[in-house]
């Protein structure tokens, strides 16, 4: 039995413009210890998908389906049944610590409450099993460090905080959105390596949303790539990588940046991501797509294995994707 089992899971968002469709069906299952990411364009409802699991919508938002984990549906739950698990079995790092950790309190303060909320700890205990974690995600002079404010850290020091925090009550489930998106090149590396070793340590399932397929393939076993608020592809790392099965996919990989190959011959998808108010007809990505048929523009495909592990929802033969 998997650790999570989503069902159809769409989110909505009422506004005065229309409904926007921000994800539209969405099925998927995650194992305890495994690594799943969760790529897409902006836009492609990954992060949207993600909050909808913890509660975390806008006030506008809406969702339907199921989130089934160790036989609750967390789609369903109470915002207090919520609150038992947030944190404590599901834990989330945000893109920007800066807009997650609180200005005006201490790091210590901050952490501590944490363990006294969801493990009943004395403030006392609190604090030094937030040394012990901050020591963990590599904080150098942790028990000095701990009594600062966010902003006397760097950008890479915030982040290792918030995963500090995020592993505080050693969850069942973390949930990484864009982890690495406003820092440089090398912390991005630090960081990433960073999670890579806790994931192994405490065996907890990961959930990485991101834009960049490179980094899925650094650090993911399996990969969904979302485009349009619905499933375009998911595969094993590997072969998503040797033989990528949808037009979307190809394309994605076809703009990263190689160091063998001319820079002048990277590919840029053309063509803008798409308006989510109101749900298209056919195949959300059939105005981009080189390979769009007739069919693309008035039936959305199915989600369809072809392969073991392998599901696509692409009207094109495989090989013809592939090739």
């Amino acid at each position: 039995m998997a650790l999570l089992d989503v069902k159809n899971l769409s989110v909505q968002f009422d506004t005065p413009e229309g409904n926007i469709h921000a994800v539209n069906g969405v099925s998927f299952a995650l194992e305890q210890g495994e690594t799943l990411g969760i790529v897409g364009e902006s836009g492609s409802g990954k992060s949207q998908l993600n909050f909808a699991l913890l509660g975390l919508l806008a006030r506008n938002g809406r969702t339907s389906g199921q989130a089934i984990f160790e036989g609750q549906d967390l789609l369903s739950m109470s915002e207090r049944d919520l609150n038992r698990i947030r944190a404590n079995r599901i834990a989330m790092v945000f893109q920007d610590p800066m807009t997650s950790l609180n200005p005006y309190m201490r790091i210590s303060e901050q952490m501590a409450e944490v363990l006294m909320l969801h493990k009943g700890l004395s403030k006392r205990a609190a604090i030094a099993e937030s040394v012990d974690m901050l020591d963990a995600v590599k904080i150098p002079d942790a028990k000095n460090r701990v009594r600062l404010y966010p902003h006397e850290f760097s950008g890479g020091m915030r982040q290792r905080v918030m995963i500090a925090m995020s592993l505080l009550c050693r969850p069942d489930i973390l949930i990484a959105d864009e982890p690495t998106t406003a820092l440089d090149v090398t912390v991005q590396a630090q960081i990433m390596e960073l999670l890579a070793e806790l994931q192994r340590e405490f065996d907890m399932a990961t959930i990485l949303i991101t834009h960049d397929l490179g980094v899925v393939a650094g650090f993911c076993e399996r990969a969904i790539v979302m485009y349009g608020g619905r499933i375009m592809e998911e595969a094993p790392v590997d072969p998503l990588f040797e033989s990528p099965s949808h037009p979307y996919t190809r394309g994605l990989l076809d703009a990263i940046p190689r160091v063998d190959e001319d820079q002048d011959a990277l590919r840029a998808i053309p063509g803008n991501p798409p308006n989510m108010t109101g749900l298209p007809q056919g195949c959300p990505f059939a105005p981009r797509c080189e390979s769009v048929m007739e069919t693309c523009w008035s039936t959305a495909p199915e989600l369809v294995n072809f392969a073991p592990d392998r599901t696509r929802a692409c009207f094109r033969p495989v090989e013809e994707i592939v090739a």
